[in-house]
């Protein structure tokens, strides 16, 4: 996958399927800057445990809503780990759980900051030193989506649905904008994953509860989704670009 001093942004990426997508890519030879927003400690552990395996990689935290701090984050990966090749824009949050009618303005500015200009900005900058417009020689940017911008998520998170079918607009879009550039850009788009999100936005019970409409009646993993991800960022994909990839079990 990798050239020597090839380098990956993942942001997002201290715990859940950030942190597998980071371990996985690193694990295939490619130098990890592994991001994250407020848990210093668990984006530690992930740095620890690729350095443990052989891998470098090293920890970055960044707001990816911050344009200032984006550039930072992409300035610092090139100068300590080596060429940017492959971005994973995979830095969420889903703004809890709620009908429309009762979600504030508050929460869904942090989706739309989040999920959305986040996107762009980190995009942005991966194009800026990717494009071979711009002296780059190429390389590839997935973006994470969600099933929910398909099915909508009537009466959980409407708006968290709406930001993810952003990123799956601006996949599309930067997709046939930089193909000549030597830039891919992709998206993977998961159902159901058993991660720590659903606790965390305050839904312990979600997985059981949704299971029976899995028709692979179970929740997916973050390795099954990292494995999707790395997929996309490969030379195994190098005919694919403008794809939403998804991963939901059928759902």
């Amino acid at each position: 996958m990798a050239n020597p001093r090839d380098a990956a942004i993942v942001t997002g990426a201290s715990r859940g399927i950030g942190a597998a997508t980071a371990r996985l890519l690193a694990s295939r030879g490619l130098a990890v800057l592994v991001n994250y927003a407020s848990d210093a400690d668990a984006a530690g552990g992930v740095v620890a445990g690729i350095r443990e395996s052989g891998g470098v990689a090293l920890a970055f935290h960044a707001d990816v809503s911050k344009e200032a701090e984006v550039a930072a984050m992409f300035d610092a990966a090139t100068r300590d780990l080596g060429y940017v090749a492959a971005l994973v824009n995979n830095a969420g949050v889903t703004g809890g759980f709620g009908r429309l009618e009762d979600v504030s303005v508050a929460s869904v500015e942090e989706v739309l900051a989040v999920n959305v200009l986040g996107a762009i900005l980190c995009a942005r900058e991966a194009v800026r030193r990717m494009s071979t417009r711009r002296n780059g020689r190429g390389g590839a940017i997935v973006n994470v989506g969600s099933l929910a911008a398909r099915i909508g998520s009537a009466g959980e998170w409407v708006h968290y649905a709406a930001s993810k079918g952003a990123v799956h607009t601006l996949t599309i879009g930067l997709a046939r904008e930089v193909a000549a550039d030597g830039i891919r850009v992709n998206c993977l788009a998961p159902g159901l994953v058993d991660t720590e999100l659903h606790a965390a936005s305050g839904q312990p019970d979600r997985l059981e509860r949704l299971r029976p409409g899995i028709p692979l009646q179970r929740p997916g993993t973050a390795e099954e989704v990292a494995a999707g991800i790395a997929w996309l960022l490969s030379e195994e994909s190098s005919y694919v670009t403008g794809a939403i990839l998804e991963m939901g079990g059928g759902r």
